[in-house]
């Protein structure tokens, strides 16, 4: 199946991401292949410090979820199968509403004054680097089951 990169910003005010480097090069690779479907859910390490979690799960409410960042790694979330809306804003001033866990590189955060979405189809990937607030796993009208590869980058 192809691959689709989503902006993740209005054109203009898009952050660049270096698609070209090493770590992008494995992470996009990792995702052309024809046997993600049969993959069991969990960890893979990819090589150049890239690695990748294949979830299986049902989308929820955007209400019941949070925003996150991470701090050693940018996010490479792509959606096999289904439909899900991932909330978008910038870190910057947001209320922190979960402290920074190292072992897991996540911090979250309370649901911000403003902020836009992202939809993504089977085929398509959204980048998330670590200035970007990013709610996944959001229902795209009703939940719904999908399957979804995030690929984790190292900056």
């Amino acid at each position: 199946m192809p691959i689709r990169q989503v902006p993740t910003w209005e054109q203009g005010t898009a952050w660049e991401y270096d698609l070209t480097n090493a770590g992008f090069q494995t992470a996009l690779e990792f995702l052309r292949r024809g046997d993600l479907g049969q993959l069991p859910e969990g960890w893979i390490e990819l090589g150049n410090g890239v690695r990748a979690s294949v979830q299986r799960y049902t989308t929820q409410p955007a209400e019941t979820l949070a925003f996150e960042t991470h701090e050693r790694y940018c996010d490479v979330q792509y959606l096999l199968e289904g439909k899900e809306r991932i909330g978008v804003t910038l870190r910057d001033g947001l209320d922190v509403q979960t402290p920074y866990d190292a072992g897991n590189d996540i911090t979250f955060y309370r649901e911000p004054a403003a902020s836009r979405s992202v939809l993504l189809h089977a085929g398509e990937f959204a980048v998330f680097a670590p200035r970007d607030a990013h709610k996944p796993r959001c229902a795209a009208g009703k939940p719904m089951a999908v399957q979804k590869i995030v690929v984790k980058v190292p900056v």
